[in-house]
């Protein structure tokens, strides 16, 4: 093979290289920074461009997408010196790509620098307790952080979210006993709280019972009294009209014959009722006396038709 063909193989080889290097295609959500003769000379949005060979080349390649960059775990001091491993997830996007380009070696780096440095002053400002229940805080602190110190490299940070706060196994031991005599205090606080409403409800329930059971013996009296007096009337009125159709019959014509007839069978009537004592019986000395009792008892009724 002689020189002229090397020569000839070379400055083709040149040629093909130059052409492919001309025409570049770039992706949706992606830019490239070109450098002409090793300075800034455009960026180059998704599509079809056609550069200068050996002149243009391209220099940066940046995504615009957001990205999700794994901030790795670290150790950090509580206020209370209690050491805790920390780890997150820190979300960016890239909305200067010339800055982000030359405004720092290595964006990605130096965020993640930021969003640590943060993180173990932010929790060496807290209590191990308040490090769980205060995660928003934690997060926001960072993410105003870094956002403020990455404005000059054309980075924008999104939010940070913290994965894992994980303190030493014998502080998780702690906590865990801790815990469990919350709960158990708590149960019983509920037992007892459960128990007085019991005994609140039984009372308020023997109260009602009796207050239901004192009204009903209360209408009941009352019911009783009614009754009584209701029957009471209704004897005083059976009472007179017996009287009245009594005295009635006397003033007719007979009656007071019939009147003398009934005393006699009263009297012989009850006369068979006095009092035994063993086989004895009590009799009248004279039994004419019955004549005597039926004369007065007439001579009364006698006086009282007069009157």
């Amino acid at each position: 093979m002689t020189t002229s063909t090397i020569i000839l193989l070379l400055l083709g080889l040149l040629i093909l290289i130059a052409f492919f290097s001309t025409f570049k295609v770039v992706p949706q959500r992606s830019v490239y920074i070109i450098e002409r003769l090793g300075k800034y000379s455009r960026t180059l949005d998704a599509g079809f461009h056609i550069l200068i060979p050996f002149i243009d080349k391209i220099a940066y390649k940046q995504n615009l997408k957001e990205q999700a960059i794994d901030v790795a775990s670290q150790i950090c001091i509580t206020k209370d010196n209690i050491a805790v491993e920390v780890d997150g997830i820190l979300y960016l996007q890239v909305m200067d790509p010339q800055k982000a380009s030359y405004g720092i070696d290595n964006y990605r780096f130096a965020v993640i620098q930021i969003s640590q440095t943060t993180m173990r002053s932010v929790i060496g400002k807290m209590e191990l307790d308040r490090t769980f229940e205060e995660r928003e805080t934690v997060n926001g602190t960072i993410v105003s952080a870094v956002d403020k110190a990455s404005e000059p490299w054309g980075i924008k940070v999104s939010r940070y979210e913290v994965k894992n706060i994980s303190p030493p196994q014998s502080i998780k031991d702690a906590m865990e006993k801790q815990m469990r005599a919350e709960r158990e205090k708590r149960a019983l606080i509920a037992e007892s709280e459960g128990d007085k409403q019991a005994k609140i409800n039984r009372a308020e329930g023997d109260k009602q019972e009796a207050i239901a059971r004192s009204e009903g013996e209360k209408q009941r009296k009352i019911n009783e009294a009614s009754g009584t007096a209701a029957e009471i009337e209704m004897v005083a009125v059976a009472t007179a009209k017996g009287i009245k159709e009594i005295a009635r019959a006397i003033n007719e014509d007979g009656g007071m014959n019939a009147v003398n007839l009934r005393i006699a069978e009263q009297y012989l009537t009850e006369f068979g009722k006095l009092a035994k004592t063993n086989n004895s019986m009590i009799v009248p000395a004279d039994l004419s006396d019955i004549a005597g009792v039926i004369t007065g008892i007439t001579t009364v009724l006698n006086k009282a038709k007069i009157g």
